[in-house]
């Protein structure tokens, strides 16, 4: 399905014509050099050699003692060490906003390979993910995901993405957090594309609220298709829970969607470059 242009995703794209393009696209452009790509390999090495050096050994303990709890913790050391080594310290805004009780569907935009050890860090719960099925192809990586509910998700197909945020659905309702990023792919440099509505039905079939998710400062250290990355701070920036009980006509879902959607484009425009 097509989706048009919000007006939220208006105002951050013609923002990203202007401070967008002349900041984060063109200050990226001015780093295509030998240590961004020396940086962007060295950070791709540290992925590979965390998931053998860890994600071996921790999913052959699990497999023979028949404890798939085993793995969640080291996959957030996993996490958190490959954006450690990469040289990216994270600062986490928001943490106040949430109720440690509370289920939530974290709702979050998507520019970098960082973004998504990330939002399965630092969000200070336990939390499933939904994946490009593609991940799966990823030695480890895609055997692992189901121990720690990273959850794969086929968008070409209507009928298995439907059976796919069904599960996920019966997951959040057992009391499992799921972070989505909703733009079902990664933006370009300074971009912020529309929102799919799958996570927003799963979050109001389960009756649990929001929370609108702002990665900054990614695709400056790690953007698509540049093949160049560079140490530095990621902003996580938790904003306040949307709550969506009662919902349940299409016209409040659209409206919860670009309620969202316009929350997340405005806290991207104050990013610092």
């Amino acid at each position: 399905m097509r989706h048009s242009e919000n007006p939220s995703q208006k105002l951050f794209n013609e923002s990203s014509a202007t401070s967008g393009s002349n900041t984060a696209e063109s200050s990226i452009s001015g780093r295509f050099n030998i240590a961004g790509r020396v940086h962007y390999w060295w950070s791709m090495f540290v992925a590979g050699a965390l998931l053998v050096i860890v994600g071996i050994p921790v999913l052959l303990v699990s497999w023979l003692t028949g404890k798939p709890e085993l793995v969640y913790p080291w996959a957030l050391f996993g996490g958190r060490n490959w954006l450690r080594l990469s040289g990216m310290k994270v600062a986490v805004k928001g943490t106040q906003f949430l109720d440690p009780k509370q289920t939530y569907v974290f709702i979050a935009n998507h520019r970098s390979y960082l973004d998504t050890a990330t939002l399965f860090v630092y969000t200070g719960r336990r939390i499933g993910l939904l994946a490009k099925k593609e991940v799966l192809k990823v030695p480890i990586l895609g055997y692992g995901m189901g121990f720690v509910n990273i959850m794969a998700i086929d968008r070409s197909n209507r009928e298995r993405a439907l059976e796919t945020t069904t599960a996920a659905t019966e997951r959040i309702r057992s009391g499992i957090s799921f972070g989505v990023f909703a733009e079902g792919t990664r933006a370009m440099p300074g971009r912020f594309l529309p929102f799919k509505k799958g996570a927003f039905y799963m979050a109001v079939q389960a009756g649990v609220p929001i929370v609108p998710v702002a990665i900054k400062n990614t695709d400056v250290l790690m953007g698509k298709d540049t093949g160049q990355s560079r140490p530095g701070t990621i902003e996580f920036v938790l904003l306040p829970p949307v709550a969506t009980a009662g919902l349940s006509s299409e016209e409040a879902v659209e409206a919860l969607v670009k309620q969202i959607h316009s929350t997340i484009a405005l806290e991207l425009r104050s990013e610092s470059r």
